[in-house]
């Protein structure tokens, strides 16, 4: 999720930056929503902060806007060589009360990366959740609860300590098993390579 988020005890908020990324790029609301495969009155509301995307979407976007996913919340102005995101340091960039997935980013000043790592807090229900598929590939470690990962003719439970790896071109899915929601690290890597593809990390 890309919108702008406001963390607990003071945290900096996190801005989505669909829009100045796009006026930089002179691209009007119709060619970036052609190329994203969004629709112009969605990317509206993305851009107003009124909408929240998933990931998926995210990717789509900074695809289309030629950037990697992490530069959508994260100011390019703070990257820098080597990175250190503190526990407490985690920026959310989704709302507390977010029904969904919920997610933090981590090393988002860092420089060009092929991984994009998150802290992801899966929901229970995912029934209205449709399956997602993206470029590249995802690593997903349970830190803290048990989660489900589903693909659309199996699924895998995964408990603290478990770990899979797998092509993010295969339809997918995780929610949380248990009482409370389960804290997985997820990284996304791209696999495409090229000058190309400067940042090839999106999922």
């Amino acid at each position: 999720m890309i919108a702008e988020a406001v963390g607990e005890r003071g945290k900096r908020p996190v801005f989505n930056r669909v829009r100045q990324l796009r006026k930089e790029r002179l691209m009007t609301l119709e060619v970036l929503a052609e190329r994203s495969g969004v629709t112009k009155s969605y990317l509206s509301k993305v851009e107003r902060g009124h909408s929240v995307p998933s990931i998926a979407v995210g990717a789509s976007l900074a695809r289309a806007l030629g950037v990697p996913l992490d530069h959508l919340f994260a100011d390019t102005e703070e990257l820098t060589e080597v990175t250190v995101t503190r526990a407490g340091d985690r920026r959310p960039l989704t709302a507390d009360d977010e029904p969904g997935s919920r997610y933090e980013g981590i090393a988002l000043q860092a420089g060009a990366k092929k991984m994009t790592p998150f802290m992801l807090y899966p929901p229970h229900d995912t029934g209205p959740v449709p399956f997602r598929d993206h470029p590249g590939e995802e690593f997903l470690f349970v830190h803290h609860g048990r989660a489900e990962l589903l693909f659309p003719a199996r699924s895998l439970t995964l408990g603290p300590g478990d770990s899979a790896y797998f092509k993010a071109t295969t339809p997918h899915k995780v929610r949380s098993l248990g009482t409370e929601r389960a804290a997985v690290l997820l990284l996304v890597c791209d696999d495409r390579d090229g000058a190309e593809t400067p940042h090839p990390h999106l999922p």
